[in-house]
């Protein structure tokens, strides 16, 4: 049965289970893997007698993202990508955050669904193998849960029985430890990769899946503890490291997976984020399938830009010139304008941003319509355009077919290439079966050990310790380049203590001056800048290609203008006045809501939040 029979079947599923005790607020699963299912209480000796109970249950578990990984690096706020909505740690960082504004997060309902499950599944006449597969798979969703509580709070209450109305001992508990909370995750990672079945349905999850989420953790978890003295849990961070590289060498020396590629590399690597099938894709380790007018896709027009988020100067500049030589050694890059800037470099910027000769076929939202792509202009906004992930085509059910990739087999090289790196036991060989495979695909050069060392990477991350630092700093370029825009950018500069990279202010694309300016590459100006002095006239220019030309008034923060620009005459648009301050530990983390202290004196905050 796919993926799309279970959602089906399941729309008639009411799995849902008491939890309201003292605020804990009940998670359903959401549209993102199983439409939401209507609530209802579950005789536990009624329910668990079949192996079809079990499967109906574990899929009313699934909470995996969706097309929500393109815009992820901008809600979730970046150097890659930036947003003009209502982003928590943006307004953390221009506010005075306190644990009565950060309300959110503190949700447990979920979880007593996982131990629910755990507590009554044995109940059921299956074999014992069927009955492990189904254990491992809940304790596959229960640490999952505890890893989202860990990013986010730390030292979380260990809870591992279905929560009931006399459960006082667990309902008035403290935090515990981090380390506590960790060991206890890992033995539920440790169980069902074991246990999980090796095969699954489309859409499903099996062995593989498991393990590349929990490398995916062990490399966050290893790397955290090294990079935050805070926590003063460094002496265990290369043991954590060992295991996620072990775990990312297993899956890559079983041969179940290896990169798309077709020999075409201005294509292969964007073609993965808008495909309408990705199950045979040999890639792709998990993803959400869907099938117009059954499960429809589709991940919107905003993800292109000028709704709320869009991409950032940053990004664009830590792509390698096609020689693979560093973009910043250029000399004046900075002064580089948009076409100067997309000129011969790493093919995968071309896959990620709208480029100069770009031909824009589904419009929407925006105003200048279809055709040659040029930049619309407006304030708060960089004048960069994603295009990964966006679905360039009018057909709704063209775009409503289109897989979401969630687990790449690429992100597993590289979750081994910096575990490696971190431990200074990086060698030739590694590299080989990791970065240079992803750069084949897209024909650049070759890494080597001990490269040049870029000056604006490394001011970027002046905390790296390994003995391997120039190697390390690379891998990370690597795995920004490759992994832009799905959501993992946040999580990796949390991780390596790289908070203070977001006081940076964001910035977008360059002008030399005002006047016109050439956006497309056939050297034929297609804007007009005004200085905020001047009005835009009646009788626009028509430029040599019959185009009348897009007028805008530029100028500062507070002006009545069209576009913020960093100087006078000439400079970067400018997105933000005041981008704040990272302050470090406590923006690492979050507080317990204040509502839940009252309920519970015995949960207490850390890291200095009141």
């Amino acid at each position: 049965m796919s993926a799309i029979e279970y959602t089906k079947k399941n729309k008639f599923l009411k799995i849902g289970l008491f939890i309201g005790l003292l605020a804990l607020s009940t998670v359903s699963c959401n549209d993102d893997f199983l439409e939401k299912t209507p609530e209802t209480d579950i005789d536990a000796g009624n329910f668990f007698n079949t192996e079809g109970d079990l499967n109906l249950y574990i899929y009313n578990l699934y909470n995996f993202p969706s097309t929500g990984i393109y815009t992820a690096d901008a809600y979730n706020l970046t150097d890659n990508a930036f947003s003009t909505g209502n982003v928590e740690l943006k307004t953390m960082m221009t506010t005075n955050p306190s644990s009565t504004t950060i309300t959110g997060g503190w949700d447990w309902g979920q979880l007593r669904n996982f131990n629910f499950f755990l507590a009554h599944f044995r109940r059921a006449n299956a074999a014992e193998d069927r009955l492990n597969h189904f254990e491992g798979l809940a304790r596959f969703f229960r640490a999952r849960f505890y890893v989202d509580k860990i990013k986010r709070y730390s030292d979380v209450p260990w809870i591992d029985v279905p929560l009931e109305a006399n459960s006082e001992d667990i309902l008035f508990a403290g935090r515990d430890p981090r380390e506590t909370v960790v060991n206890h995750l890992i033995e539920d990672y440790e169980f069902a990769m074991n246990n999980v079945d090796v095969s699954a349905p489309k859409g499903a999850v099996n062995r593989w899946v498991v393990k590349a989420d929990y490398a995916r953790f062990l490399l966050y978890e290893g790397t955290f503890r090294k990079y935050h003295a805070e926590l003063n849990l460094s002496e265990s961070a290369d043991e954590l490291l060992q295991k996620a590289a072990a775990v990312a060498k297993e899956i890559m020396d079983s041969g179940t997976f290896s990169l798309y590629s077709t020999g075409k590399p201005n294509e292969d690597y964007g073609s993965l984020f808008a495909s309408a099938d990705l199950s045979s894709n040999p890639e792709i380790i998990f993803g959400r399938f869907y099938q117009a007018n059954v499960l429809n896709g589709d991940s919107g027009e905003g993800v292109f830009g000028n709704y709320e988020t869009y991409p950032q100067k940053d990004l664009v500049q830590a792509y390698l010139m096609k020689d693979g030589s560093f973009y910043s050694s250029r000399p004046n890059y900075q002064q580089n304008e948009f076409v100067e800037e997309f000129s011969n470099r790493d093919p995968r910027l071309y896959q990620t941003f709208a480029y100069p000769g770009w031909v824009l076929v589904r419009s929407g939202t925006y105003a200048q319509g279809t055709g040659l792509y040029v930049q619309q202009l407006a304030k708060n906004f960089s004048g960069y355009h994603q295009i990964k992930g966006f679905y360039n085509t009018t057909d709704q059910d063209v775009r409503n077919n289109m897989d979401v990739p969630l687990y790449r087999f690429a992100e597993v090289l590289l979750i081994y290439a910096e575990a490696r790196a971190e431990l200074a036991q990086l060698t030739q060989g590694d590299l080989d079966i990791t970065v240079n495979k992803l750069r084949d695909r897209v024909g650049m050069p070759h890494m080597t050990l001990n490269p040049p060392m870029d000056p604006v990477e490394a001011a970027k991350f002046p905390n790296l310790s390994s003995a391997q630092r120039s190697e390390l700093l690379e891998i990370r370029r690597e795995r920004r380049v490759e992994l832009a825009m799905e959501g993992l950018r946040h999580d990796d500069l949390m991780r390596w203590e790289a908070g203070k990279v977001l006081e940076k202010e964001p910035q977008g694309i360059y002008f030399a001056s005002l006047g016109k300016h050439d956006l497309t590459g056939d050297g034929v100006p297609d804007i007009y800048l005004l200085p905020a002095s001047q009005s835009i006239p009646n009788d626009k220019e028509t430029n040599s290609l019959g185009k009348v030309l897009q007028y805008y008034r530029v100028g500062t923060f507070g002006q009545d203008v069209s576009v913020f620009l960093g100087g006078a005459n000439a400079g970067n648009i400018q997105i933000i006045e005041d981008v704040g301050t990272f302050v470090a530990p406590k923006y690492y983390y979050r507080p317990i809501p204040q509502q839940q202290i009252m309920l519970n004196p015995n949960l207490k905050q850390i890291f200095d939040w009141e």
